[in-house]
């Protein structure tokens, strides 16, 4: 797992779905949806649309993408 940026970036939850694990977060750079699962939320369980967020980013070794990482609901 590799680091992509060490800055926590912010953004605003446009999707979760809490029966998967996973959802959206629009980054608030302009930087697009970035991908969060369950597991890379530090202080809840899951997130809801709307909320506001930070998180880092780092790239997804198995998909080549990136995806957000401890991630915590401000």
């Amino acid at each position: 797992e590799q680091r992509a940026n060490k800055k926590m970036a912010q953004g605003v939850v446009v999707g979760f779905k809490d029966d998967r694990g996973f959802g959206f977060i629009r980054r608030d750079d302009g930087g697009g949806d970035v991908f969060v699962h369950a597991r890379d939320i530090a202080n809840a369980d899951k997130l809801n649309q709307g909320q506001r967020v930070s998180f880092e980013t780092v790239t997804d070794e198995k998909r080549g993408k990136l995806r957000a990482d401890r991630v915590r609901v401000i």
